[in-house]
């Protein structure tokens, strides 16, 4: 059986987090991942490649992009230097006046979101990050009512001075045509008993060849991407259905019960009874 390298279950966030960094071309992200926040992800200057569910974007300086809770993504650095900021948080940390003004208003945090800043702007949304990122290093009783502050100001801006993409162009589109073919391909039959083969074959690569290139691409392989698209949709019917989990894991394309067990609690740190009951 191949490895699974996704990331182990993550703690709740307990408060905001924001964090700057600057990767090189070639920096691997240890874990593809998803978690149970929101994540705000700026470009203060180069380029970086998003996969984010079954679609992959470039996305350059100005740039920002904002991720759901539970939305699997991962980031790859293809050329010179990126210096990006990073923004953690949670829903109720949003004030509500706040999502009000939100295009779209509460569907706005429902899909991934990418807008852009004018240039004569960005140094006041750099420096607006430095701010969140210093006031988290400061971590004192003050901090994150200081944070949940600032964030509602950093939305206000984005509101006010930024391009929101309401429907991507296809420029941002990367050309991992066949990475993307191969993801839909297990998001449309990820309940069926498909093989690398199947897949392969929707994508135009051979089995050996695919394999390399969504690693490559998506940082996992097929067989744990099409796990965690399984597991996903087992999660979404275990709140959303009263259904016997043995029949939620037959109809998300597991033919062993106990394996699907085994599989949900390694990747949510719970069984599937445990996390229908706590959530």
């Amino acid at each position: 059986m191949v490895k699974n390298e996704a990331a182990p279950p993550q703690k709740p966030l307990e408060m905001i987090c924001a964090e700057t960094a600057v990767r090189c071309a070639g920096y691997v992200m240890p874990h593809p991942h998803c978690h149970a926040y929101f994540e705000l992800f700026y470009v203060e200057s180069g380029t970086c490649r998003f996969f984010i569910e079954n679609h992959m974007y470039d996305i350059h300086t100005g740039d920002f992009m904002l991720i759901p809770p539970e939305i699997f993504h991962y980031t790859r650095y293809l050329s010179g230097q990126c210096r990006r900021h990073v923004v953690h948080f949670n829903k109720t940390d949003l004030n509500e006046r706040v999502i009000k003004l939100l295009p779209q208003q509460e569907e706005f945090l429902t899909a991934t979101r990418i807008f852009q800043t004018p240039e004569e702007y960005r140094g006041q949304m750099s420096a607006h990050f430095t701010k969140m990122v210093n006031e988290k290093r400061i971590n004192d009783r003050c901090s994150q009512p200081m944070l949940c502050a600032l964030l509602q100001e950093l939305f206000l801006l984005c509101d006010r001075e930024c391009r929101l993409l309401n429907s991507i162009p296809d420029e941002i589109h990367t050309t991992d045509r066949q990475i993307i073919q191969a993801a839909r391909f297990i998001s449309v039959h990820y309940m069926e008993h498909i093989t690398a083969a199947d897949i392969a074959a929707a994508a135009g690569y051979s089995p050996n060849y695919l394999s390399r290139k969504f690693r490559s691409s998506v940082g996992i392989g097929i067989h744990e991407y099409l796990m965690f698209i399984r597991l996903q949709h087992a999660a979404y019917e275990l709140l959303t259905t009263d259904d016997l989990i043995t029949d939620i894991a037959f109809r998300c394309g597991f033919s062993d019960s106990n394996y699907f067990k085994d599989a949900f609690k390694k990747k949510y740190g719970v069984t599937p009874g445990a996390y229908r009951k706590k959530l």
